[in-house]
């Protein structure tokens, strides 16, 4: 597995109010989609989700002590999610996810590290890998 962090989503109540705050800090919104905000961040990306879908999505139980927090490490072929999340297990990390198609048409798992922090491993067409493995938001894209 390559170190890097490629996106990280903020598990929040409300998305709306959570946007508006970041935008009241000087963030501008790159993309909103499917009641998600995205924000570019030098060469990463940080994310505004629901954080009972991103629980849900995590595989992972909202008991309070969760931070509300999955960190994204996406690849460049559904190959490399499967390779990632095994190299992953043989490390002692839990999967909670299963490799598998996304609702976004994505393919991805997760895995937990010791302390239970949730990892998205994932190929997007929609976030293509540049060589040095930094993501980008697409060109163009406006809908705020």
């Amino acid at each position: 597995m390559e170190q890097r962090i490629s996106l990280i989503t903020l598990g929040v109540a409300e998305v709306a109010a959570a946007k508006a705050f970041y935008e009241r800090l000087g963030w501008t919104v790159g993309m909103y989609v499917e009641d998600t905000a995205f924000f570019q961040v030098g060469g990463l990306i940080v994310s505004l989700w629901s954080r009972q879908k991103l629980a849900e999505d995590s595989a992972v139980t909202d008991g309070g002590g969760w931070g509300g927090v999955a960190l994204a490490h996406n690849v460049r072929s559904p190959s490399e999610v499967d390779r990632v999340l095994e190299e992953a297990r043989a490390a002692g990390a839990t999967i909670s996810r299963e490799p598998g198609p996304t609702f976004y048409g994505g393919y991805a798992g997760v895995f937990l590290d010791p302390d239970g922090h949730p990892w998205e491993v994932a190929h997007n067409e929609g976030f293509p890998l540049a060589e040095d493995g930094s993501i980008s938001l697409p060109e163009g894209w406006r809908d705020t």
